[in-house]
């Protein structure tokens, strides 16, 4: 499942690159070429499976972009959204890679998951630590089911439960 990930990851990048490499925003004609033969040697070196060759090449054309001051050119992801944008092109490659058994279980406790973070961080007059732990729990779980780990997954709904009981909710 990790390199389901890794693959999401680069096939986001390629993408993103792509769709604006392929737009006429008028910007540096030099600039967009080399950003182009950057993209293609990121795309060749995954196509030949040297991933660090292909991730290093992607983070050089977002520091080339920066650096040249494009305005249209993408911009690296916040940690929080490469992960929510990784996890959606990680769903299509989960189809391949994960029986049918094992995807419904992982989409029955992200629902869970989902409703129960939402439930806990919307209680009136949870303390900072609470919260935090809430925020910490979710996280991990989350990573989990980047992984594919249900067991995991069902171990930080166990705290979350916890903490459900704690502040009188019924999990």
């Amino acid at each position: 499942m990790y390199q389901v990930t890794l693959d999401a990851e680069l096939s986001k990048a390629f993408d993103v690159w792509s769709g604006y490499l392929d737009a006429d925003t008028g910007e540096d004609p030099e600039a967009r070429a080399r950003l182009r033969s950057m993209l293609e040697q990121a795309r060749a070196a995954a196509a030949e499976g040297d991933l660090v060759s292909a991730r290093a090449a992607v983070t050089d054309m977002y520091d080339d972009a920066r650096e040249t001051r494009l305005p249209w050119a993408p911009e690296p992801p916040r940690p929080c959204e490469a992960d929510e944008q990784v996890r959606d092109y990680a769903k299509d490659e989960l189809v391949k890679v994960l029986p049918l058994r094992a995807r419904d279980a992982l989409e029955i406790v992200a629902l869970s998951l989902s409703v129960r973070g939402s439930r806990l961080q919307c209680l009136p007059g949870l303390d900072r630590a609470t919260r935090q732990d809430i925020h910490y729990i979710i996280g991990r779980a989350k990573m989990a089911l980047d992984l594919a780990h249900p067991t995991a997954v069902r171990r930080e709904l166990e705290r979350l439960a916890a903490i459900e009981r704690r502040w009188g909710i019924e999990p």
